[in-house]
């Protein structure tokens, strides 16, 4: 099961080069599905945002650890990020967990609370 996620988020396209950003992202929709299917990762998610000046959308893949830290050096990988970069504002590569991952993070946070301060701040 997927303990890991990579969430790739943008903001608005840059002007003039909306065409290619289409094709980017449609190339992206086809690779993060090879992936998918030959078990490169668990799934993927994508989601596009109505206008609202903050962030247009994002990709989530779902992996564990080893199969996520692939797709980061993946050549196919780095050229779609590199073509996305030229298209998009505000792109982030973001990593986080999911399922068993976050159990197996929350213990840190919890120690971190317990040693610091628990006043309010005005």
């Amino acid at each position: 099961m997927a303990d890991r996620v990579l969430a790739l988020t943008w903001g608005q396209n840059v002007p003039g080069r909306e065409k290619h950003g289409l094709d980017v992202f449609n190339e992206a929709l086809e690779y993060y599905g090879s992936l998918q299917a030959d078990g490169r990762i668990e799934r993927f998610d994508v989601c596009i945002f109505d206008p609202n000046g903050f962030m247009d959308g994002f990709m989530l893949l779902h992996g564990s650890h080893e199969q996520l830290d692939a797709v980061r050096e993946d050549a196919r990988f780095m050229k779609l990020t590199v073509d996305a970069s030229l298209v998009v504002q505000d792109l982030r590569l973001i990593d986080g967990r999911s399922g068993d991952g976050i159990a197996e993070t929350m213990p840190l946070y919890q120690e971190a609370i317990a040693h610091a301060p628990q006043e309010a701040f005005a």
